[in-house]
């Protein structure tokens, strides 16, 4: 196998450094995975490949901030379509799902991955089958994805809350408080993460599962979580991730106090999310509120950074794999995903009893904010067999002379158990992702990479902060490339990268903001579903990139993947150097 080029000649393109300084005029020179020099009219030397960057801009690459390519990253090491987005860096281990720690009794490992794969809608089957299961601790679990897996892009990972409770205290996770002999073992197993590079803690105060249970984190006392930011103030590099809801209950101002109080006096870094940026989130007084606790912590010089997603949210929901129902506290939809075989989604979906009771509560139950208050709006845009042509629901609806819960059973039962339908889309408050973009106490990027895989959010939403934003003349190109790059590097401790300059990691993204797109979704068939098969999920084109570089190895080129695996493990550990 020939070995890597490892010297780049980028000439003529405008350098956005990172910084959020304004481009300049300028070329750049990669050497052994470094950034050897960016400067005018730097002359060629032997053994460099040169590229015209003539009408682009060149930009440290960029980093997904909030992904759960945690499992995915094993049997689809290619990050797609990452790479041709110009992605070099992703962050795992969010929302206090993780992989690691794990218990001795399998049952309760198990119980990690259906956790994960509820919430993330990845088949438990390819995280069964994929991933070899030889650690109990993150750091073992660390050395396993160091020895045995070749990914495109860097990676760093939280550890989770959710399974360091289930690590010790196995199945009364789910029941009760940690005894104080509990919460020493729970403290111990994240310095063992910490100790060995993870990017700190992530905690989950929203989540419910499919039987509207709250995820083991949220039944954490504060004696608890008291003592796991006193680890975290031992650690001034990592980051406490805390997951709020915004969306649901709306307990994100209540718990962001407590979680003040529990900090109280300690130097602790906390990521939050955050100040919502949907439209109906400011109409609904929910976002005000909000964004005074945020402004409040930043007048008390706290570290806390609010997360805040710039994409507008579109889901696909399927019946085959689908949290989309329980977390619109629909219950009796959500009784169909979980049916344990094609008959009975089908016995279901057609019987007169079931329909009553999800007539019900699509009208009553399910969130006054969400989808299913519009199925005007709700496309009926992928049959499986072709039965019907596309349309909305209502008009689908209409045409049957049925309410809307009972169409859109009868359209599965029609079109097939693997069609899918696609939501409306949130409208997006454009002035407060701006307002945040800008914020220097905010993290953007957040979009849920490698999740969700049927109902399509979304690699490659990064890009939209360009091709939206920055086309529109809402932003400035180089507040967008600092709000993916340095701002997250120096946010996450990622001290030899996020900006171009000489003596960084050459972490680099080439591209032209005319060429770039955000690409329509589209199936394949390649997440293992235990059977000897794949199931599906959605994917999109590349935007394309020109180039990207991953430690100064091209990743994307020439309009396609290289099918280099240059990604290495990054921590907070890096700034210790």
């Amino acid at each position: 196998m020939d070995k890597p080029v490892n010297s780049y000649l980028i000439k003529g393109g405008m350098i956005v450094d990172g910084t959020g300084s304004a481009p300049f005029s300028a070329d750049l020179r990669v050497h052994d995975g470094l950034i050897a020099a960016v400067a005018p009219s730097l002359d060629a030397t032997a053994g460099e490949v040169l590229v015209d960057a003539s009408g682009c801009y060149v930009t440290p690459g960029l980093i997904e901030s909030h992904t759960h390519f945690d499992g995915t990253m094993w049997w689809q090491p290619d990050l797609n379509p990452l790479p041709g987005c110009g992605v070099t860096t992703v962050v795992m281990g969010n929302c206090g799902f993780a992989l690691a720690p794990l218990h001795d009794d399998p049952a309760v490992r198990r119980e990690v991955v259906k956790i994960f794969s509820f919430f993330e809608d990845i088949p438990e089957s390819a995280f069964m089958d994929k991933l070899p299961w030889d650690w109990r601790t993150w750091s073992q679990y660390k050395q396993s994805m160091v020895a045995n897996t070749r990914v495109t892009a860097n990676y760093g990972a939280f550890v989770g809350h959710i399974a360091l409770r289930l690590a010790v205290m196995g199945m009364d996770a789910w029941e009760r408080a940690a005894t104080p002999a509990e919460i020493e073992q729970i403290t111990a197993l994240l310095v063992d993460a910490l100790d060995a590079g993870a990017l700190g803690l992530s905690t989950n105060l929203l989540d419910h599962d499919g039987s509207d249970r709250p995820v083991p984190s949220m039944v954490a006392d504060d004696a608890e979580l008291g003592a796991l930011f006193q680890v975290m103030a031992n650690y001034p590099r990592a980051t406490t991730q805390v997951i709020v809801d915004s969306l649901m209950r709306f307990t994100a101002a209540a718990s962001m106090e407590r979680i003040a109080r529990l900090t109280e006096g300690l130097a602790v870094r906390v990521q939050w999310a955050g100040v919502p940026t949907l439209q109906w989130q400011k109409n609904y007084g929910i976002q005000q509120p909000i964004l005074e606790l945020h402004e409040r912590f930043a007048r008390e010089g706290r570290d806390f950074w609010t997360g805040y997603a710039h994409v507008p949210i579109t889901v696909t929901a399927s019946i085959r794999q689908s949290l989309l129902f329980a977390q619109s506290n629909d219950y009796v939809w959500h009784e169909v995903v979980t049916a344990d075989s094609d008959a009975a989604k089908l016995a279901l979906l057609a019987d007169a009893d079931w329909r009553r009771r999800a007539r019900h509560s699509w009208a009553n139950d399910s969130l006054e904010t969400g989808f299913f208050r519009r199925p005007e709006a709700i496309m009926l845009d992928n049959s499986e067999n072709g039965a019907d042509p596309v349309t909305s629901l209502g008009d689908y609806a209409a045409r049957l002379g049925l309410p809307a819960s009972d169409a859109m059973a009868q359209w599965f039962i029609d079109n097939g158990l693997s069609s899918s339908v696609t939501m409306p889309p949130w409208e997006k408050d454009d002035d407060m992702v701006v307002r945040l973009t800008r914020d220097p106490l905010a993290v953007g990027n957040i979009n849920d990479s490698g999740a969700h895989g049927q109902l399509f959010c979304a690699s490659g939403d990064n890009l939209l902060l360009y091709t939206d934003y920055v086309r529109r003349g809402l932003l400035r190109i180089e507040e967008a490339v600092h709000c993916q790059t340095g701002k997250l590097a120096a946010h996450f401790g990622f001290a030899d990268r996020g900006e171009l300059k000489a003596g960084k990691r050459a972490d680099v993204a080439v591209f032209a903001l005319d060429e770039i797109q955000h690409r329509r979704k589209y199936k394949v068939f390649d997440v293992p579903d235990g059977k000897g098969g794949c199931s599906w999920r959605w994917t999109r084109d590349p935007a394309p990139m020109r180039l990207t570089l991953v430690n100064g190895v091209a990743t994307f080129a020439d309009g396609e993947n290289t099918g280099a695996m240059p990604g290495v493990m990054v921590s907070p550990a890096e700034a210790n150097g």
